[in-house]
């Protein structure tokens, strides 16, 4: 079954960039009024989109213990954009968070290159043969350490967002590496308790927040994105109110093209394309996981579920935003929105993955490592009967 996943994993990421790209084509009018050009968006996600295809090509087909040679030039590079975005004149400031690098033609996300280069570097730590991760310091405190270094970079830009979605996915990979959850537990109860602190502390935060609890009171102010997502899916109702039909995204909501895309399928082509999207994400994240579990060495096994992990993680926040499930965040729906950054490197890690696939065991391979295991298992109950 697991040699056919990745036929799954690409038909789903055809269909959500085919969906993408279409919600994109029909904010013509958006685009008039606020880039003087109804194909500016369009136009621009598919130049992306080539850059994407190009670099999911190229990743396919280069080995993936490249990525475990040369994994702290990519960290330490992505380090050092992290930096640039605080200079003036060559960091962008946008929404009052500077996670921007202005490259003159385009604006790049440094952030996205953190996510590939530490999930990268987590898996080369714990693939090491002299790593046990189920110690303190070198299970847990080093790769710690590792994984805080951008963080440190990207929290200040302001980026809450994807400082959490990094943390969360690093957690995971740990907890996925054999860490133990002693270690892991008070990580993540800091995390909560750090990100409430933060929340009740910084404005812009606490006023989202409020607005989660009491989204009817805050409709006006913190909570207008998504009051505004919530009557797009009602309006939207089953069928849809049909391409290029949506009242929403005419001034009403903000961000309709980007974070909240999904609201915006659901009033134009309903109910049943709402549920195609996530069904897309959890075939990618199904036939990621079988992916990574056949993986042919530890480094790809833990790579994959870096990748399946971060990309899940990021389209449930999305979603859940979208339906006041969790409180607003900018983080954009993977394939789907409009942001070339994001696209480009979700691209390039599902062609990682796909070259986790070409190197992973055989069918054959599978079932023999599965009766070996049931043989040796069955031979140890013995033992331990006869002792």
């Amino acid at each position: 079954m697991h040699r056919k996943s990745v036929y799954f994993l690409i038909a789903a990421i055809a269909i959500l960039i085919v969906i993408g790209c279409v919600m994109l084509s029909s904010t013509a009018a958006f685009a008039q009024d606020s880039r003087g050009n109804p194909t500016f968006f369009i136009k621009r996600q598919f130049i992306w989109l080539g850059v994407g295809f190009l670099a999911c090509v190229v990743s396919a087909n280069v080995d993936y213990h490249f990525w475990r040679k040369t994994w702290p030039w990519w960290f330490g590079f992505s380090l050092l954009l992290l930096a640039l975005c605080f200079v003036p004149g060559i960091g962008k400031e946008v929404g009052g968070s500077k996670r921007w690098l202005n490259l003159g033609v385009a604006s790049f996300q440094p952030s996205e290159l953190a996510k590939l280069a530490t999930i990268a570097a987590l898996a080369w730590w714990y693939s090491r043969e002299d790593v046990d991760a189920r110690r303190l310091v070198r299970g847990f405190v080093v790769p710690a350490l590792m994984a805080a270094v951008p963080l440190a970079l990207i929290a200040p830009e302001v980026d809450m967002g994807c400082t959490a979605l990094i943390g969360a996915t690093v957690l995971a990979m740990m907890f996925l590496a054999g860490a133990r959850l002693l270690f892991l537990a008070p990580v993540v109860a800091s995390g909560l308790f750090g990100g409430l602190w933060i929340a009740t502390h910084m404005q812009q935060r606490l006023g989202r927040l409020l607005a989660f609890l009491d989204l009817e009171k805050h409709k006006l102010g913190a909570g207008l994105q998504q009051y505004q997502a919530l009557i797009a899916f009602g309006s939207g109702g089953v069928e849809g109110l049909g391409l290029g039909n949506s009242r929403q995204k005419l001034a009403y909501l903000p961000e309709a093209h980007t974070d909240f895309i999904f609201s915006i399928i659901g009033e134009e082509l309903g109910l049943r394309c709402t549920l195609l999207v996530i069904l897309c994400y959890l075939l990618i994240i199904l036939c990621g996981i079988l992916i990574s579990m056949n993986a042919r060495d530890r480094f790809g096994s833990l790579l994959g579920y870096g990748i399946v992990v971060i990309i899940a993680l990021q389209a449930a926040v999305n979603i859940g935003v979208n339906t006041a499930l969790l409180p607003n965040k900018g983080l954009p729906l993977p394939f789907v929105s409009y942001g070339g950054s994001n696209l480009a490197f979700c691209l390039l890690s599902v062609g990682i993955l796909i070259n986790i696939y070409r190197q992973g065991l055989t069918d054959k391979e599978v079932r023999q490592a599965r009766s070996l295991a049931l043989r040796t298992r069955g031979r140890a109950r013995k033992l331990a009967v006869r002792i």
